[in-house]
């Protein structure tokens, strides 16, 4: 009985102080280490194409894709802590409280910043489709690096403020040993919420919305002048054309985005997390991370400029000298 009742323990050599193993199915475990295997190996290696690519070839230096840029980069790191996230799939963190500490605020800013740059993604489609006349000269590549440095800075410092008191002194908040938990009071929280999820998914709605009403008057507009178009004019559709076609794609990054994310901010941020069996945080929890890995699928299928980079990177063609000058658009 007394080998039993310590093997249920994170820590029996502790046996006063350790955390008890939550009771969850084998099968469970299995099914959950498995899964979240397979979404950090896909995750980092597809989110590293893209950094890949959109560094590499000179072509796709454009102010869209390097917010693209950014949230691969973003996504890659939560490639990167998905690992970290294996290690609680027993409920037990041997890590130390440093590490749990050191582990939650860098995942939250990686968050915070994939969030704000799909906030930046919204906005950039926006003036793309609604204000296409100014958008070159509004939306350039300084102004993009500077917003996105800006996004990733905001990030580490509102994080900063909300989880100093568990940077200050790691493992305040623990009640035994093994256990992994940073809290934040009532007040930060609520500003958490607002900044990080509830603001930031108003405005992706809202933007998208106008960006789709706008897209669908200007696609009948042109189908019903597209026979008395002139050449010049002939141009001007297709560049709307592309940029339609841009904004549907990033359209369902973002929708898939809100999809995969909402459960997750909702269950976490509500409390109801401590009401679900196991098995339903073990599903919201991988559709949280599973995202990231979706990202890239998705320019496999929408964008021919990824399909031909992968080319260049499995080939190995992309070491020959000026291969970063090719023609991948």
């Amino acid at each position: 009985m007394e080998v039993l009742e310590e093997a249920e323990l994170c820590f029996p050599q502790l046996l006063n102080s350790s955390c008890k193993k939550p009771k969850r199915p084998h099968v469970q475990l299995v099914v959950t280490y498995v899964v979240l295997s397979f979404i950090t190996v896909l995750t980092t290696t597809l989110n590293l194409l893209v950094i890949i690519s959109i560094s590499h070839f000179k072509q796709l230096h454009t102010p869209t894709n390097l917010l693209l840029l950014s949230l691969a980069v973003s996504d890659f790191f939560v490639g990167i802590f998905t690992c970290f996230q294996m290690l609680l799939i027993d409920g037990c963190w041997y890590l130390g409280d440093v590490m749990c500490t050191l582990y939650q605020y860098l995942a939250y800013i990686v968050t915070s910043a994939s969030i704000g740059t799909m906030v930046m993604i919204s906005v950039d489609r926006y003036m793309a489709i609604c204000d296409p006349l100014r958008y070159q000269t509004k939306v350039t590549q300084r102004k993009v690096q500077l917003s996105v440095s800006v996004c990733w800075i905001f990030s580490v410092v509102l994080q900063t403020l909300l989880l100093w008191g568990n940077l200050v002194h790691p493992g305040r908040f623990t009640s035994c040993s093994g256990e992994c938990v940073v809290a934040i009071d009532y007040i930060a929280g609520l500003a958490d919420i607002l900044l990080s999820f509830i603001g930031p998914v108003a405005v992706i709605v809202l933007l998208y919305l106008r960006v789709f009403v706008v897209a669908a008057s200007q696609a009948r507009a042109m189908r019903s002048h597209i026979a008395s178009v002139t050449v010049r004019g002939s141009v001007t559709v297709m560049v709307k054309k592309s940029e339609m076609k841009a904004a549907r794609t990033l359209g369902v990054v973002v929708v898939v985005f809100l999809i995969c994310l909402c459960p997750y901010f909702c269950v976490t941020l509500t409390g109801q997390d401590a009401l679900l069996n196991p098995s339903s945080v073990a599903f919201v929890t991988c559709l949280f991370y599973f995202n990231s890995c979706l990202n890239p699928i998705i320019y496999a299928f929408f964008y021919p400029w990824f399909r031909k980079c992968l080319r260049f990177i499995v080939t190995l063609q992309i070491l020959q000298p000026d291969s970063s000058e090719a023609n991948v658009l």
